[in-house]
């Protein structure tokens, strides 16, 4: 199991990562569950942003749906399923929650241009936003309405995250800013891989901005009181990515050319002062 559990630290947070200072704070069992399940999410993006032939990529992503089967068998093959398989056996985490992940990353495979924020959203929902839900599970999350906090909050990591790599994704074929969007704004798709920045991209990434500022207020708002204090880690990984969205911003959105990341001390000092009980800035 040590191994295991390695290979997920490695694969999910390793030292300097956002995951690593987020979870740094909490008490080591429970890091090392929130670890394992972050590497299998971590596992699953791979499979859409590394494999270039989509029949490849769907064949990892049915190995990964059996090896769900397995991993509540009690049969785990795999590193990370082997270190999720202690939550398993105690009924910590659910299977469909795991398909839901799954299905969602298979949007990927199929949509390479989603046509509007109503589609992205649903990829949103599915992905980062059920890994959330699982987090605020894991955590220690009583209060029903804290599903709710989850859900918002990873559609607002989904969404930093969808603007820092927003050249990235495009130089791999894929441009997550919905279609009726671009054309609203007057961006032609084809300058994002070229990194053609313009007025009109700053309006658009300014109008992405606002939204995924929404997201991050709207999960501070759905986020009982009675559960804040267990959902710290939670709310560190929100902070961390909100600062780097303020920072992108100030910096007028250069995501074409340029790869944006704060720094391990200004990491560290957003999840000390989260866990310490300071809301997330």
């Amino acid at each position: 199991m040590a191994d295991a559990d390695q290979y997920c630290q490695e694969k999910a947070a390793p030292r300097g990562s956002d995951l690593y200072y987020s979870l740094l704070f909490l008490a080591p069992e429970k890091r090392r569950a929130l670890t394992a399940f972050h590497a299998l999410c971590r596992e699953l993006d791979d499979v859409a942003d590394d494999c270039r032939d989509a029949q490849v990529a769907r064949l990892k992503l049915a190995w990964w749906g059996e090896e769900i089967d397995r991993l509540f068998a009690g049969a785990a093959r795999h590193p990370v399923g082997r270190a999720l398989a202690p939550l398993a056996a105690a009924g910590a985490i659910g299977r469909e929650e795991f398909r839901e992940i799954i299905e969602g990353t298979a949007m990927n495979l199929e949509i390479i241009a989603y046509p509007d924020f109503n589609t992205l959203q649903l990829y949103c929902r599915r992905t980062a936003g059920m890994a959330c839900q699982i987090m605020a599970q894991l955590l220690g999350g009583q209060e029903r309405a804290t599903i709710g906090y989850a859900q918002e909050l990873g559609v607002a990591l989904r969404l930093t995250r969808m603007i820092r790599d927003v050249g990235t994704d495009a130089r791999r074929g894929r441009v997550y800013l919905p279609a009726d969007e671009l054309a609203q704004f007057g961006v032609a798709a084809a300058d994002i891989p070229r990194a053609r920045a313009s007025p009109a991209f700053r309006a658009l990434m300014e109008h992405q901005y606002r939204r995924a500022e929404d997201h991050y207020a709207r999960a501070l708002a759905a986020l009982p009181r009675a559960d804040r204090k267990a959902q710290r880690a939670g709310l560190a990984l929100g902070a961390i990515h909100r600062a780097l969205l303020r920072e992108i911003r100030r910096d007028g959105f250069q995501v074409l050319d340029r790869r944006y990341a704060l720094t391990p001390l200004r990491k560290l000092w957003l999840a000390a002062r989260v866990h310490a009980g300071a809301p997330m800035p």
